[in-house]
């Protein structure tokens, strides 16, 4: 990421669950308590995916907590939550999921020069087989650190 970049969530469980073949950065359209809870980090999206509806892609099962100083004007925590895209991208993205087995999920959300923006990837999801090869992979890429360490040292 760059300069003017703060990390506010990151959806590790679609690392593990899903392999990720394009990410795309969206803007999301969010109310002003909504806005203070993300800046908090009380966002919770380990569910959480997109769907194209209409032209427009909204963001489904993603849980913004209510604040607690907003009083009478607090929002909905749970919902939906519209994402900013070109049109372009946006028919893109259609033909990708349109495809078998092909999903839109909210990979990160982090503040970017002041504005809220979603890291979104088209994925595809991972069978078991493949989890346990990527563990084992990164099994023997720590193990092979921890050689280097030693025999380095």
């Amino acid at each position: 990421m760059q300069e003017g970049v703060k990390i506010v969530a990151i959806n590790r469980k679609a690392r593990h669950d899903y392999t990720i073949d394009e990410t795309y950065e969206c803007g999301i359209v969010l109310v002003g308590s909504e806005i203070k809870s993300v800046r908090e980090g009380k966002i919770s999206f380990p569910d959480a995916w997109a769907e194209i509806e209409n032209g427009e892609v909204w963001l489904r099962n993603c849980t913004i907590a209510e604040n607690p100083y907003s009083s009478v004007f607090n929002h909905d925590p749970n919902r939906k939550k519209k994402l900013l895209l070109h049109r372009d991208e946006i028919k893109r993205l259609q033909r990708r999921v349109e495809e078998k087995g092909y999903t839109l999920i909210p990979l990160s959300f982090y503040l970017k020069n002041g504005k809220v923006k979603v890291e979104l990837g088209v994925c595809k999801g991972k069978k078991a087989v493949d989890k346990r090869a990527d563990i084992r992979e990164r099994d023997v890429k720590r193990e092979m650190e921890r050689e280097f360490r030693h025999k380095g040292g």
